[in-house]
């Protein structure tokens, strides 16, 4: 049985030339910080230990990644890409075998990818591996020198190439696999003879093939799949692929998506086959939508909204912390924010549960098979009972209980007495 792979994710880059409010790998793509994917792609692929390496900002990048199951390594100070991963030594203490080097601003690396990486390094033996690709633009990348018989010569930065290298398209994408513990050893013996006087991980293909040991390289088929961002225009490319990734992969288990152009859904979003999204719908955080629900156009649902079967969220409605029962019917205008609405009830165009008083949220919980007319604004906590009404434009004020089957009208909302019969 081969020795398990592990990871390193190499997240203490400063990324000053995306610029914006949080460090580059914490950039937020689908629910996720950009940081989370490559270590979720790790995961998914084997990766038994799996360190992270931060710098200035490796505290937030834990809190980001709280409740993953990896570990932390420090670089202190930037000294290149080799130097990181001599950072993580003491992380993969006693570790052996082949260990995947990610980069956390490549949030498109998949699973897949990562198991043909390890798979081809395994069978050539080699003590390096290096993923590479073609593009047409190859700029800011370093390029694939290749000898005569098309091995793997050397990886030269852009920074340090000259024209003619320059011109070669075969890019080193970042992603390798090296053998532990020997790459550590070798990495101890590069140098900082480079324009940046850092210690390159680049430099650990050439100290390998001068100790006699075999490099090989992987050409990846879907270039778009090992590339990263540093520029705005970039990121909004990976934010793009992403989102019809997750889209194809709902489509794949069985969900309607009328217009996937139009559909946008975050990563960690949970919809049953037989469920149906129509256009310009956002769906975020982790929501859960069950089978023979539908979900706008249009509409809105935000983290902790659960949709149970045949429920129904649509124009203009938004929701945040809503529990739908079966059956449910909210078609219009509507904002559902820390609400739970029993099996059956129907939430008229136009309502809305005023769950925030200025200093803190409050619950609204409404019964099975009540009936909320349009224009209703529930001020929470509020509770209305399974087949009450109200009617259009009531304001149902902070504290009320609207009983089971009573009927409530009028700003403020008051019961409405039961008729009684004629004699």
């Amino acid at each position: 049985m081969p020795a398990p792979c592990h990871a390193v994710v190499l997240a203490a880059g400063e990324g000053k030339r995306l610029g914006g409010p949080v460090p580059k790998v914490l950039t937020p793509l689908w629910g996720r910080p950009a940081v989370a994917w490559p270590v979720v792609a790790a995961r998914a692929a084997g990766a038994e230990r799996v360190v992270v390496v931060g710098g200035q900002h490796l505290p937030a990048i834990r809190k980001a990644l709280a409740g993953q199951p990896v570990l932390f390594a420090t670089q202190a100070l930037p000294r290149g890409t080799g130097d990181a991963l001599l950072c993580a030594a003491e992380a993969l203490q006693g570790a052996a075998g082949p260990l995947v080097v990610l980069y956390g601003d490549c949030p498109l690396t998949t699973p897949e990818m990562l198991a043909a990486l390890v798979e081809h390094h395994r069978r050539t033996r080699a003590a390096v591996t290096v993923l590479t690709a073609s593009l047409p633009d190859p700029a800011g990348y370093g390029r694939v020198l290749r000898d005569a018989q098309g091995h793997l010569a050397s990886i030269v930065e852009e920074r340090d190439a000259d024209p003619d290298t320059r011109k070669v398209t075969e890019i080193n994408t970042g992603t390798w696999v090296v053998d532990l513990p020997g790459a550590l050893d070798d990495l101890r013996a590069v140098g900082t003879a480079n324009a940046q006087g850092e210690v390159y991980l680049t430099d650990l293909v050439a100290v390998a093939r001068r100790r006699g040991r075999t490099v090989a390289a992987l050409q990846w088929p879907r270039a778009d799949e090992a590339l990263g961002f540093n520029t705005p225009r970039e990121l909004a490319e990976v934010r793009s692929l992403l989102r019809r990734r997750i889209v194809e992969g709902h489509l794949a288990a069985g969900v309607e998506i009328v217009d996937p152009d139009s559909a946008y859904i975050d990563a960690d979003v949970a919809i049953e086959a037989g469920a149906r999204v129509l256009p310009c719908t956002v769906i975020e955080g982790d929501c859960r939508i069950a089978a023979g629900c539908e979900v706008g156009p249009f509409s809105h649902l935000r983290a902790g909204t659960v949709m149970h079967a045949g429920s129904e969220v649509g124009n203009f409605t938004e929701t945040k912390k809503a529990v739908l029962g079966a059956h449910v019917k909210a078609k219009h205008l509507t904002y559902l924010g820390d609400v739970t609405v029993g099996a059956g009830a129907n939430i008229g165009a136009g309502t809305i549960t005023a769950n925030y008083d200025g200093r803190a949220k409050h619950a609204t919980v409404v019964g099975e098979r009540a009936f909320i007319g349009s224009g209703t604004v529930l001020v929470a906590p509020v509770e209305v009972g399974e087949g009450a009404t109200t009617g259009a434009g009531a304001i149902v004020t902070r504290g009320s209980h609207v009983g089971a089957g009573e009927t409530w009208v009028g700003v403020p909302a008051r019961r409405l007495p039961a008729r009684t019969k004629p004699a």
